[in-house]
């Protein structure tokens, strides 16, 4: 009988020796792990599932990249979830208003697109394709068709990710997609701090025939890891502010439609 403990502390023995290794090399891969330390792929993509919620690190896909040097990370949805919650709740009601009886709609993962479930509950005629966890269980019960992808889930943001999902996603036809963001900018178009939650963003717009990206204004200027999607790929915005500056020049110069949350809506 192995003693739990020891068995523990040798995990993070080893968890601690990753980290080491991430700071000297910047990145590293699933099979170096394996090579070094005589684990299995198992074993490894569990060290760095739990050390990407403990350490400043970000899972890429087949290994790991270290991010000290970048001050914001990529948070639980639990943390999220309080962040902005009256401009949120008022960007998922202005969302909500687009949406019609007969659309197929996708979203992806995000508080903003949980509140908007949330808000389709009571809705019917509508098909929502996800590969958000979370929204697919908050649509559980109701009117709302669902279609969920398949792939390997973020425990960061309950979300599918990997070629399984967007093998699946290539063969869908969606007609207004919602996508969640951790940044936005003129320069830097959508962005987020996770490479899988990035590709099968991308897979989801490219199926989709008019894409608006979701945001508050406390994501306008900033540019995180992974890029989704460059400003003139995308059709609309929903905010909770008018934009300024380069962001608003370059809306307009991709004729792109900026929908405000009202602030009593």
């Amino acid at each position: 009988m192995v003693d739990s403990n020891v068995s523990g502390s040798k995990g993070q023995r080893r968890r601690e020796a990753i980290l080491q290794l991430l700071k000297q090399q910047g990145r590293i891969t699933i099979q170096e792990l394996v090579e070094r330390f005589d684990c299995s792929e198992a074993t490894a993509r569990r060290d760095l599932e739990q050390m990407e919620a403990a350490y400043p690190i970000i899972r890429t896909i087949g290994g790991a990249m270290y991010d000290g040097m970048n001050t914001v990370r990529d948070t639980a949805f639990a943390e999220r979830e309080g962040l902005s919650y009256l401009e949120k709740e008022r960007i998922a009601a202005k969302a909500a208003s687009l949406i019609e009886e007969g659309d197929v709609i996708g979203l992806s993962g995000g508080t903003t697109n949980y509140l908007l479930a949330k808000l389709l509950k009571l809705r019917s005629g509508i098909t929502v394709v996800t590969n958000a966890v979370n929204i697919a269980m908050e649509l559980a019960g109701s009117s709302v068709q669902v279609v969920v992808t398949g792939g390997i889930m973020r425990h960061n943001s309950f979300e599918l990710c990997g070629p399984l999902g967007e093998g699946m996603v290539a063969h869908l036809n969606i007609g207004k997609m919602f996508i969640g963001v951790d940044g936005i900018s003129a320069a830097g178009g959508i962005t987020t701090y996770s490479e899988q939650e990035a590709q099968i963003a991308k897979a989801l717009i490219k199926r989709s025939h008019t894409t608006y990206a979701v945001f508050d204004q406390t994501k306008v200027g900033k540019t995180s890891l992974f890029s989704i999607a460059a400003l003139p790929e995308l059709q609309a915005f929903i905010t909770d502010v008018p934009l300024t500056g380069d962001l608003a020049d370059k809306a307009g110069q991709h004729r792109i439609v900026v929908h405000v949350a009202a602030e009593q809506e």
